[in-house]
């Protein structure tokens, strides 16, 4: 096992070595320059303040409080002489250094040491990670760390305080992994009354400390910005790119972009709830599982949204996370290129329909393979994985139900 996790760290700190030199050499999309907009104006109206002002030239701040706290901080670098186009691609960067080594964890409880091993790396030198990681920065796989680190605390390091904590962290750094919470929520309470109070203080208190102040001072603005926001109005992928080649009408795609897309989240919510209470054991996987449907069902597009199933496709199983990173690693290299920040040409729309369909199959193994362990037993993988480094240990299942 030392061996093994060996061989994930030094992939993944190639990996970060990778994406800081992409970081360091390509100027970025325009979110670059966006979130550099955004931190000088929360160093002058301070992370609180700013959900009220109308910052003219750039687009509505839908980001959550720990999220201004994170540019504010990364603006005082800069001061200092580091470019800042390196500074915000860094923590995702390196939450995709953590991720890999977190997603070894939970695959080696649940599988052979070499499934583990080959689905660390493939999280530390994904391409598609890579890419919107080291290229394109934002914070989505920073929050897809600490929701899956949730799930790994709650459930395989049986401790439901950390593991409030980093659910805390996931939605104070983007919003997305909200749909995860409630079935974060229902392990807890499976758990019995000193997890659940354990988990259910530390979620609190942080979210009291990050959140109270901009909920007691601009209540309004944190809503409409961030709870309410609901992507861009695009056609470019998933149900509304396909619900606009099928020519439905426009009211429908209006109506499924708008109040209709709220509809799609508790879709997600459902679905992860209702899997939880099957196998709590499998938390992780479920939670990985629920951040892939949120992007199958999403109607917003955004080439950083690939991030929100990257991760999570290597912890249902390697083959389906190899297939869903390098179809849309492809997509998002070629829509990197060009003059233009991000393109979205007719050849990346269809590589993205294609990778549609990738990540709705590898969803499809995810539930199969949930649903196929026993309650006290790890879930088997949907495919034949790689064959594992060492013969595997005679102990216990770990990865055992909460009691």
């Amino acid at each position: 096992m030392r061996r093994a996790r060996t061989v994930v760290l030094v992939a993944a700190a190639v990996g970060l070595l990778t994406r800081m030199l992409i970081a360091a050499n390509k100027p970025g999309p325009a979110d670059v320059h966006i979130f550099r907009g955004f931190a000088v104006a929360v160093a002058r109206y301070g992370p609180i303040r700013i959900y009220e002002q109308p910052l003219p030239g750039l687009p509505v701040y839908n980001h959550p409080p720990l999220a201004g706290w994170m540019l504010l901080g990364l603006n005082e670098l800069s001061e200092l002489g580091i470019p800042f186009g390196s500074l915000i691609r860094a923590p995702a960067s390196i939450a995709d250094f953590c991720c890999a080594l977190l997603v070894f964890e939970i695959v080696r409880r649940r599988r052979s040491s070499g499934a583990a091993v080959a689905c660390g790396v493939g999280v530390a030198l994904s391409p598609v990670l890579i890419a919107t990681s080291g290229y394109h920065g934002n914070t989505d796989a920073v929050a897809i760390t600490f929701a899956l680190a949730a799930a790994h605390l709650l459930v395989d390091r049986k401790a439901p305080l950390a593991a409030g904590l980093a659910a805390a962290l996931s939605i104070s750094v983007k919003f997305i992994p909200v749909v995860t919470l409630p079935a974060l929520f229902v392990v807890a309470l499976r758990a019995g009354r000193p997890a659940l109070l354990r988990f259910t203080a530390a979620f609190t208190a942080l979210i009291a400390l990050v959140w109270g102040p901009v909920l007691a001072t601009v209540p309004q603005h944190l809503e409409e910005n961030v709870l309410e926001y609901a992507g861009g109005d695009h056609r470019l992928w998933g149900i509304v790119r396909f619900a606009d080649l099928a020519g439905l009408p426009d009211s429908f795609i209006t109506f499924v972009q708008g109040d209709g897309h709220f509809l799609f989240v508790l879709a997600c919510v459902a679905a992860g709830v209702w899997l939880a209470l099957l196998r709590p054991a499998q938390l992780p996987v479920v939670v990985a599982f629920t951040m892939g449907l949120l992007l199958l069902l999403s109607t917003a597009s955004a080439l950083q949204y690939l991030t929100w199933a990257a991760a999570g496709l290597f912890v249902i199983g390697f083959w389906e996370g190899a297939a869903y990173s390098c179809l849309l690693g492809l997509t998002a290299l070629l829509g990197y290129m060009g003059r233009s920040a991000v393109r979205w040409s007719e050849t990346v729309m269809h590589l993205g329909e294609a990778g549609w369909a990738v990540l709705a199959v590898g969803l499809a193994c995810g539930v199969r393979a949930i649903l196929a362990a026993t309650p006290s037993a790890p879930a088997p993988p949907c495919a034949a994985g790689p064959a594992p480094l060492t013969a595997p240990r005679a102990s216990r299942p770990a990865g055992s139900p909460l009691r």
